[in-house]
């Protein structure tokens, strides 16, 4: 495909003319143009304003074409793709799922040779142009439009890395999870996968089962469990041709560089302690919880764990430490839930609201007695060690 014809100069003059501008009223403003395709022009703009910070680097890169909107917002931020560099590195590096090519160009920065596979034309055709203008690209950077496993089977020397990001998205835009259900099945083609490369990366969704993917893939070796402002962006599996012993499950809170590594046989070994609410309550950070290290957390900080099915822990003492993976709270008091205590408690009204193994939930809570969010104080609801509800004014330590 000829980007040129286009991805004009006079496209890319007018985005950058306007680029603080609201795209759907340009659309109005400029209903026509003989020169360049004002529609892709002002797609251009609304993708750049969304890519300023999943992107930043390449948003202010006035040569760099984005793609359509749903590339985008499935492809990696540039924060985890570059993390995925801690992971992977070596001399030859295949992505077979290239897409918008940002994992591509992350990753790529610690091999000496890339390929890039993708089947859409056009999206290929915008990562070739862009790895041309990115910098630390240029030649050693191939790409190919092609389908992924049509390629692997050209492939005639093993290389070191493999990565796949499977899509997602079933016929009917239904999300799935299962790497099965994903195209490509890397489930199915496994054992050719396995054949050609040393060593193999497979982003998955966060919303898999770990466990789940162990079934599926019995031959991994890692995962990463990898968190964004508490939030799970990604679920990454690791093959290692060289790889033996149990597989190793690492939880990321980045930009934290420190993860919490632990098996699911020191998980299953590991006897929980429990114990009533002390002076400190213990929320375990997104990606503990993704990665399932329920007993491991507690007993690495010598930590009480208020109920078997409460993902709360307690300690007379404050845990926190450098990359502690997790937040703090210092116990104000014990509260009932009612009308009166709550003002009393809360007289503005405005309080962060947690619920974790307790019958009412934030939203109801908040509902039934008029709060909203915010602040420095927090209402802790959970189910303790006898088995009762209870509530607890908290501040963040």
């Amino acid at each position: 495909m000829e980007l040129s014809t286009i991805y004009t100069p006079e496209l890319f003059q007018f985005v950058q003319d306007h680029l603080q501008e609201d795209p759907a009223q340009l659309l109005l403003k400029h209903r026509s143009s003989e020169k360049f395709d004002l529609k892709e022009a002002v797609a251009q703009i609304a993708a750049r304003q969304k890519g300023q910070r999943k992107l930043p680097e390449w948003a202010a890169n006035d040569a760099v074409i984005f793609p359509p909107a749903v590339s985008l917002e499935q492809c990696s931020s540039a924060q985890t793709a570059a993390f995925k560099q801690q992971i992977a590195s070596g001399k030859s590096l295949v992505d077979l799922t290239g897409g918008f090519g940002v994992d591509a160009y992350y990753l790529g920065q610690h091999f000496e040779e890339v390929v890039y596979v993708e089947r859409q034309e056009k999206l290929s055709a915008i990562a070739k142009h862009n790895f041309s203008v990115l910098p630390n690209a240029g030649s050693k950077y191939r790409v190919h439009c092609a389908d992924a496993i049509t390629f692997l089977n050209t492939l005639e020397d093993k290389v070191d890395w493999m990565y796949l990001d499977p899509a997602r998205r079933g016929g009917g835009n239904q999300k799935l999870y299962q790497l099965a259900d994903c195209e490509p099945n890397v489930v199915s083609h496994w054992d050719v996968l396995a054949m050609k490369s040393r060593h193999i990366l497979i982003k998955a969704s966060p919303m898999l089962d770990i466990k789940e993917a162990m079934r599926e893939l019995p031959e991994l070796n890692e995962v990463h469990v990898v968190a964004v402002k508490n939030e799970v962006k990604e679920l990454l599996l690791v093959w290692k041709e060289e790889g033996k012993g149990k597989m190793q499950v690492f939880a990321w809170s980045l930009p934290s560089p420190v993860p919490f590594c632990f098996d699911f046989d020191e998980e299953a070994g590991a006897v929980a302690a429990f114990g009533l609410p002390e002076k400190y309550l213990i929320l375990p950070s997104a990606a503990i919880l993704k990665a399932g290290a329920f007993k491991a957390f507690g007993k690495h900080y010598g930590l009480q764990k208020l109920h078997p099915h409460t993902h709360l822990y307690t300690s007379s003492k404050n845990p926190a430490q450098k990359h502690f993976q997790g937040r703090v709270f210092e116990i104000i008091e014990e509260v009932r839930v009612d009308k009166k205590t709550i003002k009393k408690q809360f007289p503005t009204g405005k309080v962060n609201v947690i619920s974790r193994n307790h019958p009412m939930k934030p939203d109801a809570l908040k509902k039934k007695f008029r709060l909203r969010d915010g602040g420095e104080d927090y209402l802790i609801m959970c189910t303790v060690s006898d088995g009762s509800p209870k509530a607890y004014h908290c501040r963040r330590n």
